[in-house]
């Protein structure tokens, strides 16, 4: 099976939830037509799907993308070609919101289901409020609590996002162990208020033989 085209690109309007958005339809024909034959580049739209924290598609023409500056920005697969883009804060992990993508992927018909986390910032970084943590902590386990590089409790998001993926039967793989706040080249908003964002985006060939 050869790659297959991408002509739309739908983000949510993200409120650190856990409201999960399903995008598009496998069988529902592209509204800008096939990409012709050779052709180096072909038209995209883009548009937001609604208010919420994580899109889930089983449309391999469709990318979807959540934004971050500090948050976990995770991506889910499966090999049915169920896929999903995750935006975790602190509130959504505690909130479910990994176990709510997960849940629709499945009621869509995915079978095993990867994740990968990418960057986002680490507990080094991450001070955190006692009653905050021990919130996360009381839904993910001790395993969520992390020292500053000065010492101070800090919350230990990529443990916690670890916790989250393997609570919901997911496996999880390598994605990108880079913290946003301290290892250059990322938006940090807790390190300098910036306002640029990065994009994670997940697409998927079409399921199949091959």
């Amino acid at each position: 099976m050869g790659p297959v085209a991408v002509d739309q690109v739908r983000w949510v309007d993200q409120v650190h939830g856990s409201t999960v958005i399903v995008v598009g339809e496998r069988s529902r024909p592209s509204s800008l037509g096939p990409t012709p034959a050779g052709s180096a580049a072909h038209a995209v739209a883009a548009a937001g799907a609604g208010i919420g924290d994580a899109l889930v598609s089983m449309a391999p023409s469709v990318a979807l993308t959540v934004l971050t500056a500090d948050c976990a920005p995770i991506a889910l697969g499966s090999a049915e070609g169920v896929f999903a883009a995750v935006h975790a804060g602190w509130r959504g992990l505690a909130g479910g919101v990994v176990d709510a993508a997960v849940r629709t992927m499945r009621s869509l018909g995915a079978g095993e289901v990867a994740g990968a986390l990418g960057p986002c910032i680490h507990a080094e970084c991450y001070p955190f409020g006692a009653d905050d943590l021990d919130a996360v902590a009381a839904v993910w386990g001790e395993g969520v609590r992390g020292r500053t590089a000065d010492d101070r409790p800090a919350l230990d998001l990529p443990a916690a996002v670890a916790a989250a993926l393997a609570g919901s039967g997911v496996a999880q793989v390598s994605g990108v162990d880079a913290c946003t706040s301290c290892a250059g080249g990322y938006f940090s908003h807790r390190a300098r208020g910036d306002l640029g964002r990065q994009a994670l985006l997940v697409w998927s060939a079409a399921a199949g033989p091959g």
